[in-house]
């Protein structure tokens, strides 16, 4: 068991993705994360599906202790500030100015522990006009110029999981990594803050590049066309999909895998600028192709050839595939909810050693008895 992070103890006040995703990034690496949730409902990702313990919110609160708390009274205050004072990070993920009313600004936290790396997550950012405006995953989305290159031009609809909730909670655990790093140097503590904004505008910097160096406006196709990328669909159903990059090699082996070879002296193909710009018909020679042997057969004669190439898996078949068992990238771990919790594990290996040991997603309260004996006893020394 590695647990890079023991030792650190974060407490989060987190609902939905972006804090309680961040809170889970450092509670993989070990630390000790209490999440403090309203008494009778918790977070509101509990009920997505009703309950109390929706798949959303088993997504992002693994590894952690569940304790209940009305910050709105003095005794609920009063025992958040106490666990506090054995906190090193704060994470909290409301919109500017409610961490305050509910006596969980950094003002009220920092003098019970001085050195506390305090992380606030918002959606537009502390200050400016869109400052107090609601943001969800499409929203930023939406607003950092990510979601155009996500969405099909003719028939617009939002498609995908929740990039920008995701992403933002992991830029938040990186920065409580460094905050943590630099307080062990100097002994401060800092405050971060973060948007959803920010984040992806960040995490979108390829499309940015692209427009202030060649004036280029990315779209949808805009990488799959340059990369050469594809997806087909199989004889049985099935796609596999192609990366074939700007090596020659990889264009040649795909005709060999195919017994295509004589698009080697099509014009349209035979240079990689010209299948970039011929990409629509090559995807429709290619396609009838396809449809001709199964997926396990087109992959063991790409594999024969070298080129790049996955199956594009359902959630229901990639963790069976016999690279991912050989990972064990599927865990899980005794549940009193489910029976059995399973997950995917995180995917860093420390001296060539993974994390494969998991807690599942807390019951609300499920350690507030804990907790407070912790601190109780705290008290006494």
């Amino acid at each position: 068991m590695v647990r890079i992070l023991s030792g650190i103890r974060v407490v989060e006040i987190g609902t939905y993705i972006t804090g309680p995703a961040a809170a889970m990034h450092l509670a993989d690496l070990g630390a000790d994360v209490v999440k403090v949730e309203q008494p009778g409902t918790g977070d509101p990702f509990r009920a997505f599906k009703g309950g109390l313990y929706s798949p959303h919110f088993q997504t992002y609160n693994r590894n952690k202790r569940s304790i209940a708390l009305d910050t709105r009274t003095a005794e609920g205050r009063a025992t958040l500030h106490e666990l506090i004072a054995t906190a090193d990070v704060f994470i909290q993920n409301f919109r500017p100015g409610v961490a305050e009313k509910l006596g969980a600004g950094e003002e009220d936290l920092r003098p019970h522990r001085p050195d506390l790396v305090y992380c606030a997550i918002s959606g537009f950012g502390t200050s400016g006009p869109a400052r107090d405006r609601p943001a969800f995953d499409t929203v930023a989305q939406g607003a950092s110029g990510y979601l155009r290159l996500l969405t099909p031009p003719e028939a617009p609809r939002v498609i995908g999981p929740a990039i920008a909730d995701a992403v933002t909670g992991q830029y938040a655990a990186m920065a409580c990594l460094a905050a943590l790093l630099e307080r062990a140097q100097t002994g401060r503590g800092r405050r971060i803050d973060i948007s959803m904004l920010e984040a992806m505008c960040h995490f979108n910097l390829d499309s940015f590049t692209h427009h202030f160096s060649a004036g280029e406006v990315m779209g949808p196709l805009s990488r799959p066309v340059v990369s050469q990328s594809y997806t087909f669909e199989c004889a049985d159903g099935k796609w596999v999909a192609l990366h074939l990059s700007s090596p020659p090699k990889f264009w040649e082996g795909l005709l060999r895998a195919t017994g295509q070879e004589h698009l080697a002296d099509d014009p349209r193909f035979a240079e990689r600028l010209e299948r970039v710009k011929h990409q629509d018909a090559l995807i429709a020679h290619f396609t009838p192709v396809f449809r001709t042997r199964s997926r396990d057969e087109w992959c063991e004669r790409l594999l024969e050839q070298e080129v790049p190439h996955a199956p594009a898996y359902d959630a229901d078949e990639a963790l069976d595939d016999p690279q991912a068992r050989h990972l064990g990238i599927k865990i899980s771990a005794a549940s009193s909810e489910l029976g059995r919790f399973t997950t995917v594990r995180a995917p860093y290996n420390f001296d060539g050693q993974p994390e494969t040991e998991v807690r599942p997603p807390p019951v609300l309260d499920e350690h507030g008895e804990e907790i407070r004996a912790e601190l109780a006893r705290r008290a006494q020394t």
